[in-house]
């Protein structure tokens, strides 16, 4: 039986008072999303601003280039470091791990690769991590629309970052400052069929159970389904998040937790084989997340109003490309 959006215990919440209401209905909106963010890091966001037509042709490019010929998708191949996160990675090349460090830990983790191939961009003026594309006559139109998307999913993360502020009763542009240079992330992600036995039985994963690391991720993913989301009740427990219509899947990250004096909410969430696969193969699985990070060159501290002489600051300051990046190695 599918599971119908008033069973989740992610909350879905309606943008549209903060993207044309007034002051005091989008400070209420902003209120839902601060709390569901405070309270599971987890939120169904409708009215986001995306259409559903440019979302659908999201979807159709991104199929179009993972069915491309390997040798084509090789043409634009991700550099073999991690902090340079752009470009086509095949299957089995990143394996997400949460708050590992060391080489010994991570290679041993490698040995369940992420069984995923996936392609990273950014904003196209990045002189540091530049976009990696291959010629365009291997997928005409592609970097076009996808650089175009890219700046469209911009303007939703700053609505939302706005609601944020106003949740916490801080200026409205509070974070919106600290995100004007659009270092942020965009990732086509596919899922090929696997036996459903081998995720199952632990020799293959998707994703294994992780945080994302920036400020949060927009997370636009098809009905195939297979997101879970760790109970916020019972540690080690993870819920289905289904694909919802009309919906974007929207979580905070580590580095807000941090930022927030872990005020807000960075819950772990993993992707398994889809809810209704126990024997044969699965089905192809699509996702697209926009992973929202502040500025690299500036560098935070506590928010206010989240530290106290009762709760003092848990965390240093830190610079954002800093961490980032420190994350970023890990995974790659």
């Amino acid at each position: 039986m599918a599971i119908q959006p008033e069973e989740l215990a992610i909350p879905i919440i309606d943008l549209e008072p903060v993207r044309s209401g007034t002051p005091e209905e989008a400070r209420q909106t902003g209120k839902l999303v601060y709390e569901a963010f405070r309270d599971v890091g987890f939120a169904y966001i409708k009215n986001h601003g995306l259409p559903q037509e440019l979302l659908d042709q999201a979807f159709d490019w991104s199929s179009k280039f993972f069915a491309l010929p390997q040798a084509d998708k090789d043409k634009a191949p991700h550099p073999p470091y991690g902090w340079w996160h752009r470009g086509y990675s095949g299957i089995g090349r990143e394996k997400v791990v949460q708050m590992v460090f060391d080489q010994d830990s991570i290679d041993q983790l490698r040995k369940c690769p992420d069984f995923k191939e996936s392609f990273e961009l950014g904003r196209e003026d990045d002189e540091r991590t530049p976009n990696i594309w291959f010629p365009e006559d291997v997928l005409p139109g592609f970097r076009q629309f996808m650089t175009t998307f890219f700046e469209t999913c911009y303007g939703t993360a700053l609505c939302l970052l706005r609601a944020i502020a106003l949740g916490m009763d801080l200026p409205e542009d509070f974070f919106r400052e600290y995100h004007t240079k659009k270092d942020n992330q965009l990732r086509l992600l596919h899922y090929p069929p696997v036996e459903a036995e081998l995720l199952r039985g632990g020799a293959m994963e998707r994703i294994a159970a992780h945080s994302d690391f920036g400020t949060m991720t927009l997370l636009f993913q098809d009905e195939v389904g297979g997101l879970e989301v760790e109970d916020v009740r019972e540690k080690g427990k993870f819920n289905p998040a289904p694909f919802v219509p009309g919906t974007v899947v929207v979580n905070i990250g580590d580095f807000l937790q941090r930022w927030s004096n872990d005020t807000l909410k960075s819950t772990l969430h993993r992707v398994r084989a889809p809810p209704m696969a126990t024997t044969g193969m699965t089905r192809a699985r699509y996702s697209i997340p926009y992973f929202v990070t502040a500025d690299r060159d500036r560098t935070i501290d506590c928010i206010p109003g989240c530290c106290s002489a009762e709760r003092p600051k848990k965390y240093e300051p830190i610079n954002a490309r800093e961490y980032i990046e420190m994350r970023l190695n890990a995974t790659y």
